[in-house]
């Protein structure tokens, strides 16, 4: 089985750059990045399995999404610079120390080789027991979402993965499978060995976000010795939102460097 691609710019003389999105995302997420390093290079967007418009199935190990990026960097060449937000960083860093010969230039956003002792299962919850019936409108869904999540900006990113269009609404997510891997998700595949990948490495956090305290910071240079790691000042941790050119600025410099 594969994953659901967004291909974006046409310039193949340098190997693809492929970007895995967060948990609850989807491959459009990321969609500013793709659109400003589609300006030199060939850019491959995933959905990453049980999200968007790519497959479900009951296994969402580390091991098992980056497989499913093997398998999609085997059909643009057998090579990829790679870019991953949170869930699709821990992707792309087990990749990389997986099966180190098929990456190029790693980069990661917000998250660390670690497991986290915090889970997201409350916001499984939420959307699970949103009612579904009778739903037309994104901005009656908000409402109902509002009763479980205050955050507005938090159920906007949510409700972009939920389809209006079928009959009924339904969500694009496996739920069900992603509440009960949660402990895999929040986690990190420990048998992996540092260091075993030695190319370039770029980790860039938000100073406001506690995904690369200083534990977080000492696990990356644990796994990733040679890593460039960059606090930004200001930023939480959906960075990439929140200071959208200047964070595809940066990415785009470290993969011509």
């Amino acid at each position: 089985m594969t994953l659901n691609l967004i291909i974006t710019g046409d310039d193949t003389s340098q190997i693809p750059v492929l970007l895995a999105h967060g948990l609850f995302g989807s491959a459009r997420n990321l969609g500013g990045i793709a659109r400003r390093l589609a300006e030199t290079r060939r850019v491959i967007s995933v959905d990453m399995r049980n999200h968007g418009e790519s497959f479900h199935d009951s296994d969402h190990s580390y091991t098992a999404l980056a497989g499913d990026l093997a398998e999609v960097i085997a059909e643009f060449g057998g090579r990829a610079d790679l870019i991953g937000h949170s869930m699709g960083g821990k992707a792309v860093m087990t990749l990389a120390l997986s099966q180190p010969e098929m990456v190029g230039r790693l980069a990661v956003l917000d998250i660390s080789p670690l497991g986290y002792r915090h889970d997201q299962n409350r916001l499984v919850a939420a959307m699970q027991g949103l009612d579904l019936q009778g739903l037309t409108l994104r901005s009656e869904a908000d409402r109902r979402l509002s009763a479980a999540i205050d955050d507005a900006g938090v159920r906007a990113f949510l409700l972009q993965s939920l389809d209006l269009k079928s009959d009924p609404p339904q969500w694009k997510m496996n739920l069900d499978v992603l509440a009960e891997q949660m402990p895999v998700i929040v986690g990190w595949p420990e048998e992996l060995v540092p260091s075993a990948f030695t190319g370039p490495a770029l980790f860039l956090a938000g100073a406001e976000s506690n995904y690369c305290d200083l534990e977080g910071q000492g696990a990356i240079h644990r796994f990733f010795p040679q890593a460039q790691v960059e606090l930004l000042p200001g930023l939480g941790h959906w960075l990439h939102a929140e200071d959208p050119k200047g964070i595809a600025d940066r990415l785009a410099n470290f993969l011509s460097a």
